[in-house]
């Protein structure tokens, strides 16, 4: 059930570890991968709820704050929560997997999928007649005519013939001295 949790949350590189020979505390070592603190969390929750669901006790869990490496005891079972990371730097898989237990021993079986029939293809006639289809106008002349300002139906008869005496802005007559 636990690597069901793992799984239904996306946990990655699931390993499960036989440690009852190593350790009296506890029979299995589940070690998980996290893509990100909150992944690592999610994990873990999805773990504790899981278990508790299903009847189990968990003792205790590890590590929520930072999200890095979360450990959730579940009593015959330590389920380790790590970013790939932390993962690679200490390696618990050369510490509990000496025995490590094939997940299709685990898991189980998934039924075999189902191959569809082919469809059969309906014999075409010898003759075929044409289609006559309506071809939508181009997209970019569409969106193009939108696009284009409206020009007044009418131009003035008469433009101005000079521009105005006074410019609203008064331009500078001269220019400052560079400062060295």
């Amino acid at each position: 059930m636990i690597v069901d949790a793992l799984e239904d949350m996306k946990g990655q590189t699931i390993l499960v570890c036989d440690t009852s020979g190593l350790s009296d505390l506890f029979d299995r070592v589940i070690i998980a991968t996290g893509t990100s603190n909150r992944q690592t969390r999610a994990l873990a929750k999805n773990v504790h709820d899981k278990v508790k669901q299903n009847g189990g006790e968990v003792f205790g869990s590890e590590g929520e704050d930072t999200g890095e490496w979360v450990l959730v005891d579940c009593g015959d079972a330590v389920v380790h929560i790590l970013q790939p990371a932390v993962r690679e730097y200490y390696r618990l898989e050369d510490i509990w997997g000496e025995k490590q237990i094939p997940m299709a021993a685990i898991l189980p079986p998934k039924p075999a999928p189902t191959a569809k029939k082919p469809r059969a293809r309906k014999a075409r006639t010898a003759a075929v007649k044409p289609t006559t289809r309506r071809v939508k106008p181009d997209a970019t002349k569409a969106t193009q005519k939108k696009t284009q300002p409206k020009l007044p139906a009418k131009l003035p008869a008469k433009l101005p013939a000079r521009l105005p005496a006074k410019l609203p802005v008064k331009l500078p007559t001269k220019l400052p001295a560079k400062k060295r």
